[in-house]
């Protein structure tokens, strides 16, 4: 309902302070779906049982939410050349987008809207994912050594498994100071 410890504002508020004003409506309608969703789902739990509405649902959804979380650490970690986060003065839209990654997820591109042209992505955001294979091609060129070309992939991506377990083993936290700051080891969580 609220946002992180220090922060103020939530996602389901229409006057909170993360939204501009004529994004309100939009807020309110996000809201109400959800609580429809909610309601839905309370309601088929009812009728088929919570273990059967798990097994249909939440199991699939589950599955769902950890790849798709898995795609987005990826394509912001796990860089053999640690990433940088920028902050304050030093931040720019550009430098922002031009921190994440390309990753190939073999087959896998095809159903998931090249979501693997992730730079591209951030860079231009409107540009329709049926284009994007077609937009990164052409701004390597342009971003030359700035571009990180991604590993390619077999029919499978079995190669992001280890670059996520060896980025989750080091990429901990970032300093809370600094304008410039990548991610840190904590000692505490590698003691083998």
């Amino acid at each position: 309902w609220g946002r992180s410890p220090g922060k103020k504002g939530s996602h389901f508020d229409p006057d909170s302070d993360l939204f501009a004003p004529n994004e309100r409506r939009d807020v309110m309608t996000s809201t109400a779906c959800w609580a429809a969703m909610a309601a839905l789902l309370i309601g088929l739990s009812s009728i088929i049982g919570p273990l059967q509405l798990l097994k249909l649902y939440g199991v699939p959804y589950m599955g769902f939410v950890m790849w798709l979380d898995g795609v987005t650490y990826l394509h912001h970690h796990g860089h053999e050349d640690k990433l940088p986060w920028y902050r304050g003065k030093e931040w720019s839209y550009l430098r922002g987008g031009l921190t994440t990654l390309d990753r190939d997820y073999g087959w896998i591109n095809n159903i998931h809207h090249d979501i693997g042209t992730h730079v591209i992505h951030h860079l231009f955001p409107q540009i329709p994912h049926y284009h994007l294979i077609e937009a990164t091609k052409a701004a390597k060129r342009v971003l030359g050594k700035y571009y990180r070309e991604p590993e390619i992939s077999g029919i499978l991506p079995y190669h992001l498994v280890g670059i996520l377990l060896r980025s989750m083993k080091k990429d901990h936290y970032v300093s809370d100071d600094g304008d410039i700051v990548y991610y840190k080891t904590d000692p505490r969580f590698n003691k083998t």
